[in-house]
């Protein structure tokens, strides 16, 4: 099928790249319009109680929420100074007119303490803002709040996720500055060529351009996160990468070989185009897991992913392939000088490199016990610390020091008498006043809890705000959580919990419910696509084992890294003691579908020599000559792609890249290219075992290679075309 394919993208070459090309503008010129249409956070479940419960204290008693801060202090005048007072009351005035702005609530107006700072010097106002507010007007919102003689700074929930999302924004084009101009050094140096070194720039720009004119198709019909950018982004560059060297390699090699430009466009196909679509196929399917959980930003991290990996792989099994046979032998135009280079033909530097790569497979192939137990034990050194993992929400932190929303929530939380204005909010429905107060009197003497008042009410509605020990994410404020939601209600009464710390409690077990589904469907389809592409129910067992192991190194790395803050003055970010939950799940799903790329590239030409010799040993090390090298320049370049992103302001998706980083540079040497040949070489033929009835379904409906080998003869057909 895959050969079949291959020659007719040859024969139609130049309308393939032309409809490439077309589509490709088609999206880039409506596609980037999708920047607009994304809407912030989703990192709530929208069935969760402390959702309900926000939306219940809206409809009957009012909306609580505070959206903005303007804190506003003077190093000479106190707040209760008239100057000082007639600033604000001016400012706040003129804010409270605007169409977007429901409610401004100042210290002038409550005369509550807790509104003024310990030292009198500084008050807050907060504001209550409309529901569909855009991005633009929080941000004329903020300049209209400055107050000229005052100094004025800006925060609240509203303004911490505008920066958020402003600060992704930014990290993404400062990203793509760093890592393009490395990432053109090393494509010129790895391909060699002026021209193949433009492929992978050429297939990532149409799977990232493609990808978000499908997202912004999908913003039609469901709110999607603007964080589904990064993970485009890195997809669509990573997997360009991957793809076009796999491909473009192997075209190289084919025409090394002696065969015609459509004959080799076929086996190119047949082989590398073959790996492509299972490796697309599995990562996609991968990300898909990301679907289950009710949170709008795993959703839309899990549709931004496949919507790249999707767009990826058309472009590299249509345009590219096409794009190879227009070149031919001219995809090795324009070499740079490269000293190291000279004086040696292509086919005394492919035996270079496959001398190199096969002293590793060979020195593998002698100790395979050996090197079997140093890298499992290596990967479970590293995986260790992840046992002792914490998971907690965003919150201000995961921003830079100096951003101006995070230093009002701290100055907040540490110079004001209330200290953090964060609550527990309790709705009590269907109750009378007594009733109201007898409850938050139960709540006021749970263990870590300063105070329980009734702050607003409506009828058998009352509002009970709720402050405890501890930072709003820590153990002792969910224990609190927790401990509110244990106590029966009131007879006849309904009670609900919400606040930031409710929506953690209920993330986290959310999450909780939904990962083992996840893992089955990500272990489920890895098993069930290895089997179909290489007939075996041993290698998918043994790439999933593998899996899991360079994963929790890498999750172990993070834990050490993130959690208990060991680099984090070299990586500029404040630590928490905890991951943000869903960070890890997201790396799962990527780098178990990310792994793919390597695992299916490196079994194909494993396979491919098994069938040819039927020698276990000669196959891997084989194998391990043809892709060494690729693999470990894939690697590198994508290193190159999620390291830039380890320079992000925001802590979380600084973890992505680090994470990531770690994972693939663990994945691409020690598993791939050590723990891997070696448990094959102790497995010898048993490799390729499957139950009889197991190897019916495989000749039946696998993704085979049986067309990879095109008939020497058959050429001639080629050139007539």
């Amino acid at each position: 099928m895959f050969a079949w394919w291959g020659r007719v993208v040859y024969r139609m070459r130049w309308l393939v790249l032309a409809t490439v090309v077309g589509l490709t503008v088609i999206a880039g010129v409506w596609g980037v319009g999708v920047f607009g249409a994304l809407s912030d956070g989703g990192f709530e479940d929208p069935d969760s109680e402390a959702v309900i419960a926000a939306e219940r204290i809206e409809q009957e008693i009012g909306d609580q929420t505070v959206d903005l801060i303007a804190l506003y202090s003077s190093e000479q005048l106190t707040v209760d100074d008239p100057a000082f007072q007639e600033e604000v009351e001016e400012t706040v005035a003129a804010v409270a007119r605007r169409p977007e702005v429901e409610e401004v609530i100042t210290y002038y107006q409550t005369g509550a303490p807790t509104m003024v700072s310990e030292d009198g010097h500084a008050t807050y106002v907060a504001l209550r803002v409309i529901d569909d507010i855009s991005p633009e007007q929080i941000e004329q919102l903020r300049d209209a709040l400055i107050a000229p003689d005052l100094r004025t700074q800006t925060g609240g929930s509203a303004a911490i996720f505008e920066d958020i999302s402003s600060g992704v924004s930014r990290d993404i084009v400062r990203a793509e500055m760093i890592a393009n101009p490395i990432l053109a050094v090393l494509l010129i140096v790895i391909f060699g060529s002026l021209v193949a070194a433009t492929t992978p720039l050429v297939v990532g720009a149409v799977a990232i351009l493609g990808a978000f004119a499908v997202v912004r198709l999908l913003t039609m019909v469901t709110d999607i996160s603007v964080f589904a950018i990064n993970i485009i982004t890195i997809m669509g560059v990573g997997l360009a990468i991957d793809y076009a060297l796999f491909v473009v390699s192997r075209f190289r090699e084919e025409l090394r070989n002696g065969q015609p430009i459509p004959q080799a466009v076929a086996r190119t196909m047949a082989t590398a185009g073959r790996t492509v679509t299972v490796s697309g196929i599995t990562l996609a399917l991968s990300l898909s897991g990301l679907l289950i959980f009710p949170q709008p930003f795993l959703r839309s991290m899990g549709l931004g992913g496949i919507a790249a990996v999707t767009v990826a792989v058309l472009a590299t099994l249509t345009g590219l392939p096409a794009f190879l046979a227009l070149l031919g032998h001219r995809v090795n135009a324009l070499r740079p000088p490269m000293p190291w280079r000279r004086r040696r033909s292509p086919s005394d530097e492919r035996t270079e490199q496959e001398g190199a790569w096969g002293r590793i497979a060979h020195s593998v192939m002698r100790r395979p016990v050996f090197y079997t137990l140093a890298v499992v034990l290596v990967l479970a050194v590293f995986a260790l610390p992840f046992t002792r993992v914490q998971f907690g929400g965003v919150d201000e932190r995961v921003l830079p020091e100096n951003t101006e929303s995070r230093v009002v929530s701290e100055v907040l939380a540490t110079g004001f008498p209330g200290g953090d204005i964060e609550t527990i909010s309790v709705l009590v429905s269907g109750a009378s006043a007594a009733t109201a107060d007898d409850f938050a009197e139960q709540v006021s003497v749970l263990e870590g809890v300063r105070s329980a008042q009734i702050t607003a009410s409506r009828d058998d509605s009352f509002l009970i705000e709720v402050r405890y020990d501890g930072e709003s994410m820590s153990q002792e404020a969910r224990a609190a959580v927790s401990a509110i939601r244990d106590l029966p209600e009131p007879d006849g009464a309904e009670v609900l919990v919400t606040g930031s710390t409710a929506y953690l409690v209920d993330l986290l077990a959310g999450l909780e419910a939904n990962l083992p589904w996840m893992a089955l469907i990500v272990v489920g389809v890895t098993f069930v696509l290895l089997f179909l592409a290489f007939g075996s129910v041993v290698l998918p067992i043994k790439a999933i084992l593998a899996n899991i192991l360079s994963i929790g190194a890498s999750f172990g790395a993070v834990v050490v890294i993130f959690q208990d803050g060991r680099l984090a003055e070299v990586l500029d970010f404040t630590p928490t003691g905890y991951l943000e939950a869903t960070q890890p799940i997201l790396m799962l799903a990527i780098l178990f579908g990310l792994s793919m790329d390597y695992e299916v590239f490196l079994l194909s030409r494993i396979r491919e020599q098994w069938e040819i010799t039927g020698d276990n040993t000669t196959a891997v090390v084989t194998g391990i000559q043809r892709t060494g090298r690729i693999i470990t320049a894939a690697a590198l370049l994508l290193c190159v792609v999620v390291g830039a992103f380890a320079t992000s302001g925001i802590t979380f998706v600084k973890m992505i890249g680090v994470g990531m980083l770690v994972a693939i540079v663990i994945d691409a040497t020690l598993v791939r290219l050590l723990l891997v040949p070696a448990v094959m070489r102790l497995m010898g033929s048993y490799n390729w075992w499957a139950p009889s009835w197991l190897r019916g379904v495989y000749r039946r409906y696998g993704i085979h290679e049986s067309d990879a080998v095109v008939p020497v003869e058959r050429s001639r057909e080629f050139e007539s075309v």
